[in-house]
Formats: C-alpha cells, structure tokens, sequence
C-alpha cells in the first residue's frame, strides 16, 4: 500500500499536468483568436471537414472546441457527407435504363429520311425491327425539321419527279474581245441529259420561249420545268411554256442549290470545256457548245448514273475487238469504245 505522501505526491503531479494542458489549450485558443482576427476565409480542405464530422461523434462539447468555423458549418458538411454516402451506395441511375447509340442513330436517320413520320409512326416500325422503344424516348432523339407544315422539300419533289422534269439556265462566257455572250442549256433530270444548247449576245424572252420549243418537241414526257427569278421568263416564255404543256417551277431568290442539276452541268461544262477554250466568236462558241454537249451525253460518265452515260452505254469486252479512242474538243477529252 502506498503511503500518504505517495499518495499526495500523485496528486500534486495530476494537478499539476492538468495545470499545465489548460495552461497549453489557452494558449492555443489565444493563437487561434489571433489567426481568426488576421484571415477572413481559412482554406480548409476535405480532410478537415472528414475529421470535424468524425470527432463531433466522440467530442461532447465539439462545439466549444470550433473556433475557425462555424457549428452549423460542420452540421452542413455532415448533411452533404450523408447525401454523397447515400448517393454513393444508391446502384444504377434513375430513370429509364438508356438505348445503344445504334438505336439512337437509327431513330435519327428514320426522322430524317421520312420527314412527315411523328413518334408513334416510327415506335411502331421499331417495334416491326424488334427494337421495344417507348414513345417519350423516340420523340427526345428525333430530328427537328425546320417546317414540316410546309410539305415535303425541294429535294423530295426533285426526286419524285426525276422523270417528268426538265432545268434551264442561262451562264455567261467572255469571248477573245472580251464581249459577252449567254449560253443557254436545257437539262433533263431523268438522266441528267442535255435537251438543247444555244448561244446569243442578246438574250430576249422570245429567243429564250423559242428555245424551249426547239428542247422539247412534240410527245417530250416532262411536266415541270424548273428556272430561277430571272426577269427573262416573262410573259412570252411563260405562255410558250403552258404551251408545251409546261409548269414552271420558280426557285426562291438566291437559293441556285435548287436547281442543283443545271447548275452541275453548267459547272461540269465551264471546268471541262470553258475553260480551256477562248470563244472567239457566238458561232465558234456554238460549235463548241454542241460538241461537248454530244460528249457529255454519248461518252461521259457519271457517278450518280451508276458509272454509266446520259445515253446508256452497253458494257463492251475483249472479245468486241481493240480499244480505240476517238478525240473530242481537239483531244481536250477522248472517247473510248472497241473495234470490231
């Protein structure tokens, strides 16, 4: 058993140890107040907030011991640490689970290429592919069109009358005295066919009404005849055109990508033909015109036609004999063909 002044001696020493750590925790606190005093906002990162919302479990008195924050400040971490938890634990997503991007194109490329298709219609023709998609989620991946009140496009209308109609345009070409003449082309869409070329330097209605009749003579097929805003179609053209038995199709201003098909071809003959030749007057320009134009029908082949001319070539193989190349434009091009 110890003795009493072992006994005192303990004590002395446990009130002088606490002495000393209350002595030691206001000096601290002296330290913190000034801290408090010199920063506005303390830079506390994660690992603080995870200890204050750990030691606030074990601490009774945690909030006498705050002093560079708040309490409701680690009240308010503790609820965000308890909605991450939570969120964290949560498996999956809410919501419906999402589609494959494969789906999510296809739905894509059937609003584009059928623009008077809504939700339903394609949900359905998912459903005929066994693709199980519901209405909401069509309609979220949809492409918007610009104006589906207004009917079917340019592109559309150009497609479902290919056969049935015919394109003209005029384009200018400086000759060797840098005088200006206007060719004037007639395409046909069925084949992308030239109908008719002309030349004048002084384009009128009535020249321009004439060569349409010169274009399409009498049992032609074409219905629609499409032409830009140019104020040469005027009232001469126009009733020569009903004539024929003609509707005109006028493109919106500044809009050429409507009359795609001649503005190609009148391209196709300024890269290919144009410019490589200096006209040097409307009657060698003509022969010019005329010459590339039988070209571009009977030889030259074409992408869109599957590789083939405006005029259907035959397939030609070695047994038809040696390849012979005919010159066209002076050997600016060649036609090719076998020899018996």
């Amino acid at each position: 058993m110890p003795g009493l002044d072992t006994l005192f001696d303990l004590l002395q020493l446990a009130i002088k140890e606490r002495t000393q750590l209350a002595l030691e925790n206001i000096a601290l606190r002296q330290q913190l107040a000034v801290y408090k005093r010199s920063v506005q906002r303390p830079n506390i990162n994660d690992g603080d907030r995870i200890f204050w919302m750990t030691i606030m479990r074990f601490l009774r008195e945690w909030k006498d011991a705050v002093v560079i924050v708040k309490p409701e400040t680690v009240v308010k971490w503790h609820r965000k640490g308890f909605k991450h938890y939570w969120r964290r634990k949560s498996r999956g997503k809410p919501g419906r689970p999402p589609i494959s991007m494969t789906l999510i194109h296809l739905i894509r490329r059937m609003s584009q290429e059928n623009p008077t298709w809504g939700a339903p219609r394609i949900v359905d023709e998912l459903a005929l592919l066994g693709h199980e998609v519901g209405e909401t989620t069509v309609a979220k991946y949809m492409v918007r069109h610009r104006s589906p009140e207004k009917g079917q496009s340019w592109s559309t209308f150009l497609k479902n009358h290919m056969d049935a109609t015919a394109a003209c345009d005029f384009f200018v070409v400086p000759t060797l005295t840098f005088n200006l003449l206007y060719g004037f082309v007639v395409l046909s869409h069925d084949r992308r066919r030239i109908l008719h070329v002309n030349v004048t330097s002084s384009p009128t209605a009535e020249w321009t009404a004439q060569q349409m009749v010169e274009a399409c003579p009498g049992g032609h097929g074409l219905r629609y005849l499409v032409r830009d805003g140019d104020k040469i179609y005027g009232e001469a053209f126009a009733r020569k055109v009903k004539a024929l038995g003609l509707e005109p199709m006028q493109t919106a201003r500044r809009s050429p990508w409507q009359n795609c098909y001649v503005e190609r071809v009148i391209g196709s003959i300024r890269r290919e033909c144009l410019n490589h030749v200096i006209a040097l007057n409307e009657e060698h320009l003509l022969r010019t015109l005329i010459e590339y134009a039988e070209y571009y029908n009977e030889s030259r082949t074409h992408q869109s036609l599957g590789g083939n001319a405006p005029t259907s070539r035959r397939v030609e193989h070695e047994r038809d004999g040696e390849i012979v190349a005919t010159p066209v434009l002076g050997g600016l091009h060649h036609c090719y063909s076998r020899a018996a």
